[in-house]
């Protein structure tokens, strides 16, 4: 008898993934691929969305014709800052465009003092002005650059709900994905800015992240999900699985530190220090802060690495014992890297390294040196009357004990636990489609947690 699941895709800018989820919420299949880069119509490296479409097609499909699992429901998250255009007869018109592109000169002329000037525009809308990073934007530049191409515009979808558009047919928009730094959204009175009203630009009134739609795909009956963002999808599991108000660090190349329950707006000045508002499930604004974390750290690793003649990767042998990490955390400490701040390029040219006897003792000055910028950032997200006792460490940085140590005694008053939870991101996805696929009420959530004790 085939084993009944839940399908998603989990799409990100370098792996893309097919999950089966069973009804315990354990992963019973999955499926990798990574595609080469295509360049858009400008020359600009753009995801291979045909290839992408074409996969997504065949994964399901091959699910159906294998029989080994019957799915129940399908979602798809992935990243934001990405739209795609739809014609009047439902086909894609214009390549994935990157959002890493640079705005060019002359679009956003006059457009900010229209609606109060840069800062005001930021505050409403809740995101640094961040140009093609900023979503919305993109499509003042596709009208003012690509006129021909505009015209020919019937929809516009955001990334997560057109691949879900490619199973199920439906326009649509939802909470998480215009909450993401897209400058389409007015967070005073949370409904859609007037700058898109003015620039007769119709887009699909929002709905909850839990709507379904009923499809047929190679013959068989199942529910679709309409997508959620990838930041959002990754809060889900925190939301189902604790009933504390939480922090929770999300670790990588960039260090995403999200509080979905600090309600204070963003001011000017955490504006100016790339802190943004991001819209959970519950509809609600998730204050967020970012840093390079990641790139910082291996940028900086690498150039220790070849001073002191060391293998790539040595770090990760250096295992600093618990007396060690609780001694460093009562000695306040003085940077030798970042004095002056993060360079351009992220790497510290100006730290003496002769002043460290070994790789392994600069390897400890650079990791307290991350966690007093990661603390800065941290602090853009902590309102003044806070309430959260409670913060969680997932990713990479989930695995360096020294890290979880020093960042732990900065925060007395508060359980610090480090969080292991296989692609979590993906779990959310499947977890706001649970009920369609098997009723009311999910299996616990195992958010393997260990508490941080020094």
């Amino acid at each position: 008898m085939a084993a009944d699941v839940i399908a998603i895709f989990d799409i990100g800018k370098t792996n893309k993934k097919f999950l089966l989820f069973n009804s315990d919420l354990k992963i019973v299949y999955q499926d990798e691929q990574k595609f080469t880069e295509i360049s858009d119509d400008e020359g600009f490296p753009s995801d291979d969305i045909a290839k992408i479409e074409q996969w997504m097609k065949g994964c399901v499909a091959g699910v159906i014709k294998s029989g080994a699992f019957e799915i129940k429901a399908l979602n798809i998250t992935t990243y934001g800052a990405t739209l795609m255009y739809v014609d009047k007869k439902g086909k894609r018109i214009a390549p994935l465009f990157n959002y890493l592109k640079p705005m060019p000169e002359g679009v956003m002329e006059g457009f900010y003092e229209k609606y109060g000037g840069i800062d005001e525009f930021c505050r409403k809308t809740a995101s640094p002005a961040l140009g093609m990073l900023n979503s919305g934007l993109q499509i003042l530049w596709l009208k003012s650059k690509k006129p021909e191409l505009f015209e020919k515009v019937k929809d516009i979808l955001h990334f997560p709900q057109y691949l879900s558009y490619i199973f199920t047919g439906r326009v649509v928009s939802e909470y998480t994905s215009i909450g993401c730094h897209t400058a389409m959204w007015d967070f005073d009175i949370k409904k859609y800015h007037r700058w898109l009203g003015d620039e007769n630009i119709n887009l699909p009134v929002p709905v909850p992240n839990d709507t379904v739609y009923d499809v047929i795909i190679n013959g068989k009956a199942l529910k679709c999900g309409i997508g959620i963002h990838d930041s959002s999808a990754s809060l889900v599991p925190y939301f189902k699985g604790t009933k504390e108000e939480f922090i929770l660090i999300s670790t990588g190349t960039w260090c995403i530190f999200m509080n979905p329950f600090n309600t204070e707006p963003l001011t000017a000045e955490q504006l100016r220090k790339d802190s943004l508002c991001y819209i959970s499930i519950q509809q609600q604004q998730v204050k967020s802060s970012r840093l390079f974390m990641g790139h910082i750290h291996d940028a900086n690793v690498e150039r220790l690495e070849k001073y002191f003649g060391v293998e790539a990767g040595s770090f990760r042998k250096i295992k600093t014992p618990e007396k060690r990490i609780a001694q460093l955390a009562k000695m306040p400490n003085e940077r030798l890297f970042f004095r002056m701040g993060v360079p351009a390029d992220y790497i510290d040219d100006s730290t003496d390294l002769s002043s460290f006897k070994t790789f392994e003792q600069a390897y400890e000055q650079l990791v307290c040196d991350l966690v007093d910028l990661g603390m800065e950032s941290l602090e853009l997200v902590i309102p003044a009357n806070d309430q959260t006792r409670t913060v969680y460490i997932s990713g990479g940085f989930a695995r360096n004990d020294l890290f979880n140590g020093l960042l732990a005694s900065r925060l007395p008053g508060k359980k610090v636990y480090t969080s292991e939870v296989d692609n979590s991101t993906a779990l959310g996805a499947a977890m706001v489609v649970w009920n369609s696929a098997f009723g009311k009420g999910h299996p616990p959530v195992d958010l393997g947690l260990r508490q941080i004790v020094l």
